[in-house]
């Protein structure tokens, strides 16, 4: 090689290469780089999502998460702890989709598991607020509505009517994971003394 491009000329062909195997090692970083971010731009958003669902329903008045059939457990005189609400939330996603900071969520959907926290009742024998939930971001405080069925409207009918076509699946038949259910439990027992 050295004797058909000479010494000058394997020098600037090696130069070339080097120069090639820079720019291409730098495209990959930057390909990476701005995945990364991307991926943890999402897992942030994701993250406070969940953390603004769940502060949301444990601040609501049980009465507010619209559960007809639960109404909130009353304090009786000498009680000095007001329940407490303990919520699990599961997101299945949100409007805008495209949405990458938390201000720009108009909906989301997803599901929440909540019980309310009376002092030493145990998890079991605790009022517990279930199911399907959309939250409204452009109210302050956000909106909630579960789907619920009525008289009128079976519940499978309700949640497709509220849920867009790529969520209602999953609100069929996916609950709280597994992690999450074991922190709502933690808190639940902190909550209720036990």
């Amino acid at each position: 090689m050295i004797s058909r491009l000479g010494v000058s000329g394997w020098y600037r062909s090696r130069f070339v290469w080097i120069e090639v195997c820079l720019l291409a090692a730098s495209i990959g970083v930057a390909a990476v780089v701005t995945s990364t971010s991307t991926r943890t731009g999402t897992a942030v958003l994701r993250e406070e999502i969940l953390a603004r669902m769940r502060t949301t329903l444990e601040q609501a008045d049980p009465a507010h998460h619209h559960h007809a059939a639960h109404p909130a457990p009353q304090v009786t005189a000498g009680e000095q702890a007001v329940p407490k609400v303990i919520c699990g939330v599961h997101v299945y996603g949100h409007e805008p989709s495209g949405a990458s900071t938390l201000s720009e969520v108009r909906t989301i959907y997803g599901f929440h598991l909540c019980g309310v926290a009376e002092q030493k009742r145990h998890w079991d024998g605790a009022v517990k607020l279930v199911g399907p939930v959309l939250m409204d971001m452009t109210t302050d405080p956000p909106g909630i509505e579960v789907v619920e069925a009525t008289a009128d409207v079976r519940f499978v009918d309700r949640l497709r009517e509220m849920f867009p076509d790529r969520y209602e699946e999953l609100a069929l038949r996916e609950a709280l994971p597994t992690s999450e259910m074991a922190d709502l439990r933690r808190r639940y027992d902190d909550a209720a003394g036990l």
